[in-house]
């Protein structure tokens, strides 16, 4: 026969047992994956963009002005230096926000 103490015991054993069951479970590391290919994915974006704009300019000043190909091309370069520019931008933003939470996690170690 079981008495109250021992379905005390029993329920604290069991709560204890779940307690280091979710210890040991893995840890989902997605977010950071995640993270990492979403920025991938931006700065592929940026630079595409950016070319197909110049591209789009270009062609479309050189429909209008009879220079077929020159503005296309100059427009294009444009367009190409400008995406790089922009994804060297978003490169420093997350850069300066990985170093802001370790500046953080390192001021939250030392209390």
């Amino acid at each position: 026969m079981t008495g109250p103490r021992d379905d005390e015991r029993l329920k604290a054993l069991e709560a204890r047992i779940a307690a280091a069951r979710k210890a040991q479970d893995p840890q989902p590391h997605m977010e950071q994956h995640y993270s990492q290919a979403q920025l991938a994915w931006r700065m592929v974006i940026e630079l595409v963009t950016g070319l197909g704009i110049g591209f789009a300019i270009g062609f479309g000043l050189d429909a209008v002005l009879g220079t077929r190909p020159w503005l296309m091309v100059i427009f294009t370069v444009l367009g190409f230096i400008a995406g790089v520019k922009t994804m060297t931008r978003s490169a420093k933003e997350v850069e300066r926000k990985q170093q802001a939470a370790a500046d953080r996690s390192a001021e939250d170690e030392k209390g």
